[in-house]
């Protein structure tokens, strides 16, 4: 089954504002770290997502310039988001390709994270109309993809270098709730055994037993990501099947790698376009993250009620 237009209720416009390039510079980082901020244009005490982008072909949706389709909806539900250009960008690509960590620079992604809650100071001073309007204290995560592995790290999941052979922990605690969206699952030689399964070495593994922050896992019935692996879609809920609760799992009916295509507006690459499936992500993140901020907030059920029941349902939702 698809999503259908009907499935999701149009929502009255709200002004949004999005700023960029914010330019923080980090000690040892090859180049600085550039962030897209896009927030409502009026409210306060406003949450913070932090959006880490995926490692498709293409040149600038892997990077702050990209996933608009879902910055903008969620900053219109009330959330300040701030994308980073990781050094895998291919943006980057000519200015760090012999850097340690080229090309996918897995751990690098992780710590851009960290260095943009270290510095929200600098971000709010430098975006106009944003100083004193973020709660701080409600910070989740999301990533597509490459970013739902780097969501997950900073969750809590966590791997072995293999370059060092080092125990890899990345967990940051002041991120309370997280999305992986379409994100990579389990390891080892028996599941990551397709054409590109050696390039992400790094997977290989990944331990989702210690991911213990909530968190909501997005995976599309139709991701089949054969070029990794031959387990099927069902790869794609390993963050939820093999981390310990409390985690959601929302399964997307017709979605393939692109969500319906998350990651940039009319984008060629997008192999299972549904403006509708995009919209409905684009409410039930936030109201995901509403629920575990604050469990009072009814927006999860409501929402999730609205959207993955009934006729025209976008997905199927289960929790533990």
């Amino acid at each position: 089954m698809s999503a259908s237009p009907q499935s999701t209720v149009t929502d009255p416009p709200v002004p949004v504002m999005s700023y960029g390039p914010v330019v923080l510079p980090i000690p040892g980082r090859p180049v600085d770290l550039h962030l897209r901020v896009t927030a409502p244009a009026t409210g306060s005490d406003l949450p913070v997502i932090l959006l880490s982008h995926g490692h498709g072909p293409s040149n600038h949706l892997s990077s702050l310039h990209g996933y608009a389709p879902l910055a903008d909806r969620w900053a219109a539900q009330g959330f300040v988001v701030v994308q980073p250009t990781h050094l895998s960008s291919r943006t980057l690509s000519h200015l760090v390709a012999d850097a340690p960590g080229a090309p996918f620079f897995w751990r690098a992604r992780a710590e851009d994270m960290t260095h943009v809650l270290d510095r929200f100071d600098a971000i709010e001073a430098a975006v106009p109309r944003l100083a004193g309007r973020v709660d701080r204290t409600r910070v989740a995560v999301a990533g597509h993809s490459l970013g739902g592995h780097t969501a997950g790290l900073l969750l809590g999941a966590r791997n072995t270098d293999p370059e060092t052979g080092e125990a890899v922990d990345l967990l940051d605690p002041r991120i309370t709730a997280g999305v992986l969206l379409a994100a990579p699952g389990r390891g080892g030689d028996d599941v990551l055994n397709g054409p590109m399964a050696e390039a992400i070495s790094f997977v290989h593994s990944s331990d989702f037993s210690t991911m213990t922050t909530a968190a909501l896992v997005v995976a599309g019935d139709k991701d089949e990501s054969r070029h990794f692996t031959d387990a099927g879609p069902d790869w794609h809920t390993d963050p939820y099947t093999l981390a310990p609760g409390p985690k959601t799992l929302l399964t997307l009916f017709g979605a393939e790698h692109g969500l319906g295509g998350i990651a940039g507006y009319d984008a060629a690459e997008t192999t299972d376009e549904n403006p509708a499936l995009v919209a409905a992500l684009g409410r039930l993140v936030p109201a995901y993250l509403r629920t575990r901020f604050d469990p009072a907030d009814d927006a999860w059920r409501t929402t999730s009620d609205a959207l993955t029941t009934g006729p025209d349902a976008v997905g199927r939702v289960e929790s533990k």
